[in-house]
Order: structure tokens, then C-alpha cells, then sequence
């Protein structure tokens, strides 16, 4: 069965375009790469010429997921694929093609209607990838920018659409109890990386969060602070996860949605055996409003003993 190799890259519509590239440059570490006067522009963190396309316009939210495959004969063997299986295939145009910066693509909707852009041959630059902020560089290339989770209506049907359409591999669940909300996630691989897709409900707009990863946990560290001190509102504080074993914190990227940033994250290895967890960190990862009520409590009780 013919699979996507990698998670290529994302789009995102987005109100502020100056905020994104303070965010994506001065926060996150990422690089510039062709700007568009008003319309928007692109950023990089690898070898790859871009990772994210950051378009002008009101939805703040995701746009596509672009995957890649091997060439032009792995892609119309997808094509193939989803007509077989009744999906709607709409044939990306020379000029859709080079505004991505590849070669040839395709379009598809998964059963929640985020779109999804299928690929072949990528732009490609020559000289390293150096951040000005992240030193030590991020884990990607081979393994793809990282990894977004996205809204499911269904679980299971979002599971057999991307398992039997693209050729993903659970890696595992977690189910579990959450300061009171309910989790359900279910995460899916495309090679090493832990994972490339994960998905769940109750979200309010197409994506819940996207993560970048980087080579020192250092670097999280500093990222962390980075974000703090410019007037980031974080959304869960630094821990790790006990699925993939990523040590990270959540952020609110501009637009409202979430970002993590992490490192240390496990690779999936060929006798790997998928599992469900019933917590969604080994540590940390905690609501900052927790702490400020811990907070307010402490300085309550100190209050009234004084």
C-alpha cells in the first residue's frame, strides 16, 4: 500500500499578519521566506523551502494539511485511491502547484471537510537552516515539520479515513479524565516520528494545535521564557507527555489556536505496539489559571494568619 511519506507542511488564514511574523520569527525561531506584501508569507526551519504558509484573511484558523509523497506515480496512485473510495479528487493547477512550491498536487476533504493537499517534489534549499533563536535547530526534515491535531466529528471514521486512504499507523490513544473535560485523542504515524496527526472533538475551530520540535530541551526552556516575556498567554505549562514522551509547553499562536513547542519525543521503531494511556502528561502540563488560584489561596491563608 502506497503511504505519504511525511507531514509536509500547513496553511493557516490568519487577521494579523504582523503578529505571525513576530510569532513565527521572534518566538518560535522559524525563518522568513517569501514575503508577499499584504497577502502573506512563508517560514522555514529546515531543509525544506517552507513548512508553514501563513495566507492574509478572517478565519484564523487552518487552511490545508499538505502531505508528501514519493512522485508523480505514488500521486496518482492516490488519486486513484480516494476516487475508488468515493472521495471527491480535485487536481491542483500548475499555478496552485508552484505558489506551494512543488511540483504537482492534489486536493481531498477528510470526513470533518479540512482539506488536505497530497504532493510530490518539493523545493529544496541547499544551505542549512540556522535560527536566530533556536540554536540547536529542530527535528524534521526526514521526519516531516512536526505534527497538528485536528478536530474529529467521528474517531473511528476519521481513524479508517486516514489509515486506509493515506496509509497512517496508529501509534496510540489517550482516554482520560482532564480538569474535568474528556479526552479522547487518537494519534497516527507516517515514519519515526511519534506522531504526525493526532485528532479528538469538542474543538472549536479545525486545529487545536500544531508543534514544532527541537533538538535541546534547553531550548524549550528559553522558548518558554521568550514567550512569556513578549505577553504570550500560555495554555498548559511545560511537562511531558507519556505517549511520546515529549517534553514541551502550549502556547496561543495569535490566531487563537494552540502551538507546542517541545523536544526529547520518542521515534516509532518496527515493533512498536500501540497502547491506550489513561493521562494526558506524566508531569506538568497544567492550566496556569490551577496555579493562580493556588496562588490566591496561598496568599488568602497567609492573609488571615496575619
Amino acid at each position: 500500500m502506497v503511504s505519504v511519506k511525511q507531514l509536509g507542511y500547513l496553511v493557516f488564514e490568519v487577521s494579523d499578519l504582523a503578529a505571525w511574523q513576530d510569532f513565527g520569527t521572534k518566538i518560535l525561531g522559524l525563518g522568513l521566506v517569501d514575503p508577499r506584501a499584504d497577502a502573506g508569507f512563508s517560514l522555514r526551519m529546515d531543509g525544506y523551502r517552507q513548512r508553514f504558509f501563513v495566507e492574509q484573511g478572517p478565519a484564523d484558523d487552518l487552511v490545508a494539511i499538505g502531505w508528501e509523497v514519493d512522485g508523480p506515480g505514488e500521486l496518482e496512485a492516490f488519486a486513484k485511491r480516494f476516487r475508488e473510495g468515493g472521495h471527491r479528487v480535485t487536481q491542483g493547477t500548475e499555478t496552485e502547484a508552484a505558489a506551494r512550491n512543488v511540483e504537482a498536487l492534489i486536493r481531498v476533504t477528510d470526513p470533518a471537510g479540512i482539506p488536505n493537499e497530497i504532493f510530490h517534489g518539493p523545493k529544496k534549499v541547499s544551505e542549512p537552516f540556522v535560527s536566530d533563536v533556536v540554536r540547536s535547530g529542530f527535528v524534521a526534515d526526514a521526519q516531516g515539520f512536526g505534527h497538528v491535531v485536528i478536530a474529529a466529528k467521528d474517531q473511528d471514521e476519521h481513524e479508517a479515513f486516514y489509515a486506509n486512504m493515506f496509509g497512517l499507523e496508529l501509534s496510540d490513544y489517550i482516554r482520560c479524565e482532564y480538569f474535568g473535560h474528556k479526552i479522547d485523542v487518537t494519534f497516527m504515524h507516517a515514519n519515526a516520528r511519534h506522531h504526525s496527526l493526532a485528532f479528538g472533538g469538542g474543538q472549536l475551530k479545525r486545529i487545536h494545535h500544531f508543534m514544532v520540535q527541537t533538538n535541546s530541551v534547553d531550548e524549550v526552556g528559553m522558548c518558554y521564557d521568550r514567550f512569556l516575556f513578549s505577553g504570550g498567554m500560555v495554555h498548559q505549562t511545560l511537562g511531558r507527555h507519556p505517549n511520546d514522551k515529549m517534553f514541551s509547553f502550549y502556547g496561543y499562536t495569535p490566531s487563537g489556536f494552540h502551538f507546542e513547542f517541545g523536544s526529547g519525543a520518542i521515534e516509532i521503531g518496527e515493533n512498536w505496539e500501540s497502547m491506550t494511556h489513561d493521562r494526558v502528561s506524566e508531569w506538568g502540563h497544567h492550566p496556569p489559571q490551577l496555579l493562580t488560584k493556588a496562588y490566591r489561596r496561598s496568599k488568602e491563608s497567609r492573609d488571615k494568619k496575619g
